[in-house]
């Protein structure tokens, strides 16, 4: 290897250490990451070891802002510690679970897609039914007309989908209704339910007093009827509810007496138009539903422990086996808009392109972002099920994410705020840049330029950093003397590098028009070198800038923002 590539790999090791140790590198560390590179240097140890000192002394000499914008000009991959794949602290075994005969589901309401928040459910749910060869239920909870979305019950399984869940079973509540209206009349029979038909806040009121309702008591022959009533269309809407029983005397209030099912039939369904107008409030339908499809273990957030003790009281009174229940910490995903209501509301007056708006915490934005359903999983595998509350971690997801990526993505320049500067000196310049500098077997960019003089485009930025007049490297291109917007060609030497010149990204005359949109919405525009029609739908690297997932190529390159 030669004296300039020695130098070369140094520095880049020795920039690396110091960004990620507080601004200094340490001497033993860089050693090692040179040496485990390239081994036949170890022969040479006591050189290396020389150069390594000099290079650390001079860099540990710089502020760590500078360290890490000279590391990001060498390879940015380079900038952040890597997130441990291996997970030390895997799930926890589920209680009681056999290999074969674990059942567990995932509960969505039809609003609309799925969103960030969703996916942690069925994520943990997907991975102990294929840790014990169980079965995934997915179970489509549609007993509110007004908040269901028709495209729901597509978009939904295509969702997960994407997101790598294996669905075995999926269950369409709207289409149980029969069942449920069952169940009802039995626990009349039991003495366990009855129709209430006082004001709702009467009944309310008598609730928080510990006081029976009057209709309470009533004999089962009158309460069959009333419900009757109910399912004729005898009563409107909010005039009468099938209250389930609990303990009147219950020191948490809201255990005591639940409503069962209740009368709409403002909206007919999408599904069953005006077929029923008595539909099941959620604790009666789950309760019913994780009994008769058969749930060995239910996975929540702890915002259902009120209605896990309310459920149970059906269980009860039926002899039902009660699943195994666990509720894990409630989280809290920052600068995201997930109310699907608040999302469909913005998609029909415009300010919302479609599921997808990069702007959005669904499913399909991160997808059209190039997040990968891998990464997501990662992120929710490690927060696991501890019952402690949490923020949603972007930056975290950002980390799994670009470890699956990184090895994919190939390289490409981009310049944004672009300035064209003309070259003399030369007449023909040819780069030939590695695709990834990690798997040389992809191949090189090659970019051929010819022109009196020779033209390209730099960034505005990078053009002030050297003042009126200065020295910049072109990335694996050459060395140019710059003044204003004109530059002299200084010929191709490497060592310049170790003189402090800047290394800048660049893009030929004949580049392409780029424009990629950020997650705020806004957009980047600027020129890139000319990218392949391959790699759409690829999440590529544009060095320097980010991450992106390429859309078009032509007639001008679109791209949407992943992350750094």
């Amino acid at each position: 290897m030669d004296l300039d590539r020695i130098h070369e790999l140094i520095r880049k090791y020795a920039l690396q250490n110091a960004v990620l140790y507080g601004g200094k590198a340490d001497i033993k560390a860089v050693m090692g990451k040179v040496l485990a590179e390239e081994p036949e240097l170890r022969s040479r140890a006591k050189e290396i070891s020389t150069i390594v000192a000099d290079q650390v002394l001079k860099i540990n000499e710089m502020s760590i802002e500078i360290q890490r914008k000279e590391l990001e000009l060498i390879d940015s991959s380079l900038l952040q510690k890597k997130v441990k794949m291996e997970k030390e602290h895997p799930l926890p075994e589920l209680p009681g679970a056999e290999k074969g005969k674990v059942v567990m589901r995932f509960a969505p309401g039809p609003s609309g897609p799925l969103h960030i928040g969703h996916t942690r459910v069925a994520i943990l749910n997907d991975e102990y039914v294929k840790r014990y060869d169980g079965t995934f239920v997915n179970r489509i909870e549609d007993t509110n007309p007004e908040k269901i979305d028709p495209e729901a019950y597509d978009t939904i399984p295509e969702d997960l989908d994407w997101l790598g869940v294996k669905v075995h079973q999926t269950v369409i509540q709207s289409s149980r209704m029969e069942l449920y209206y069952d169940v009802a009349r039995k626990l009349i029979d039991i003495g366990k339910a009855y129709v209430c038909t006082c004001p709702v806040e009467k009944w309310r009121k008598l609730k928080e007093r510990g006081e029976a309702c009057p209709h309470r008591e009533l004999p089962k022959e009158t309460q069959h009827e009333e419900f009757d009533r109910m399912l004729s269309g005898y009563y409107p809407e909010e005039s009468a509810v099938l209250v389930v029983k609990t303990d009147l005397k219950h020191p948490n209030p809201a255990i005591r007496d639940f409503v069962g099912l209740r009368i709409v039939d403002s909206v007919p369904h999408p599904r069953t138009g005006t077929r029923y107008r008595v539909y099941p409030m959620m604790n009666f339908s789950v309760a019913i539903d994780d009994h008769f499809l058969g749930m060995t273990h239910v996975l929540r957030g702890k915002d259902h422990l009120n209605n896990t003790q309310r459920q149970e009281y059906i269980f009860r009174y039926f002899g039902w086996k009660i699943p195994w229940y666990h509720h894990y910490g409630l989280v809290s995903v920052p600068e995201s808009i997930l109310k699907t209501s608040i999302v469909a509301q913005g998609i029909k007056s415009g300010e919302y392109s479609g599921w997808d708006d990069v702007r959005l915490g669904t499913v399909r934005a991160l997808k059209r972002r190039g997040i990968t359903p891998e990464a997501i999983r990662d992120y929710w595998i490690d927060c696991g099920i501890k019952d402690v509350d949490i923020q949603f971690s972007w930056e975290t997801l950002y980390a799994f994410n670009k470890q699956r990526v990184d090895p994919l993505a190939n390289r490409y320049f981009f310049v944004w705020d672009p300035v064209l500067v003309s070259i003399e000196g030369i007449e023909t310049l040819e780069s030939h840049a590695p695709l990834h500098p990690n798997h040389p077997e992809r191949g090189m960019r090659r970019l051929r330029l010819q022109g009196r003089p020779i033209k390209i485009y730099l960034n505005g930025t990078d053009l002030e950093s050297i003042g009126s007049r200065g020295k910049l490297r072109l990335k694996d291109l050459c060395n140019i003397e710059v003044e204003g917007n004109l530059a002299t060609y200084a010929g191709n030497d490497l060592s310049v590098v170790r003189e402090g010149i800047k290394i800048v990204h660049w893009v030929p005359e004949y580049g392409i028009k780029t424009v990629v949109e950020m997650p705020d919405g806004s957009k980047k525009e600027g020129i890139s070198e000319p990218i392949p029609p391959s790699e759409i739908g690829n999440v590529i690297q544009f060095e320097r800038f980010a991450f992106v997932k390429i859309e078009a190529v032509n007639p001008i390159i679109k791209a949407v923002f992943t992350h750094n």
